[in-house]
């Protein structure tokens, strides 16, 4: 494949380039309005050419803010690249909330929770003062930003992507921690591809915990 054509609103799936320098091509009229991750930056200003080239084995994926569709051209073939997320993977799936006793079974969950938030994706619990959040594999949390509160970001399982602010970060280890300021832009994928191995993150977070202050930039779970 050497031509793609991404939808509003939608990426191309997170791949990690070959051995060879890959050269994306836009739209000049598109390079305002897509989200680039290039390696270890995640680029949501203006996109320039020159980041555009990709270094061998980095990763990459384009992310189209539009209100039409985009198209991108190669310099070569990338179907034989290696996909290191799929956000569309099970979007044609039933979608079936998570079960809080599938992780007391599991997992060692404080039972002093005051609520729960299911999804099909992931599963949170929350604490007086912190969040445990579990991330399904082959999914991952919209991109978006806080517009009252502040989070500190502790991962505790499942070596996940994490993108905070212009940065990605990959297959982070356990114990890891994040800091990520109000009107941040922020992410958490889990690339495992074993049934239940889940990302896990806690989260504590500083100023108003309000769950309406979220911002989505870019969701990849709001199938359409």
């Amino acid at each position: 494949m050497k031509e793609e054509r991404v939808l509003a609103g939608r990426s191309t799936l997170l791949r990690k380039n070959n051995s060879k320098d890959l050269f994306i091509n836009l739209n000049q009229n598109d390079f305002k309005n897509v989200f680039l991750i290039n390696g270890v930056k995640f680029i949501t200003k203006k996109v320039l050419k020159s980041d555009l080239f990709v270094k061998p084995h980095d990763f990459y994926m384009i992310i189209n803010n539009k209100k039409t569709p985009i198209e991108i051209t190669y310099n070569q073939d990338i179907s034989e690249h290696q996909i290191i997320y799929d956000p569309y993977k099970y979007e044609h799936s039933d979608r079936i909330n998570l079960k809080p006793e599938m992780f007391f079974e599991r997992y060692n969950v404080p039972n002093n929770y005051i609520s729960t938030l299911p999804k099909w994706y992931s599963f949170k619990f929350t604490y007086p003062n912190y969040n445990l959040i579990f991330v399904r594999p082959e999914f991952g949390l919209s991109i978006q930003i806080h517009k009252d509160r502040n989070e500190i970001w502790k991962i505790l399982e499942g070596e996940p992507i994490v993108i905070i602010g212009n940065k990605v970060h990959y297959f982070v280890q356990s114990g890891t921690k994040f800091q990520n300021p109000r009107n941040t832009y922020h992410s958490i994928i889990n690339p495992n591809k074993e049934k239940n191995k889940f990302a896990v993150l806690k989260e504590k977070w500083s100023g108003k915990f309000d769950e309406n202050d979220i911002e989505r930039i870019f969701n990849p779970n709001h199938y359409e």
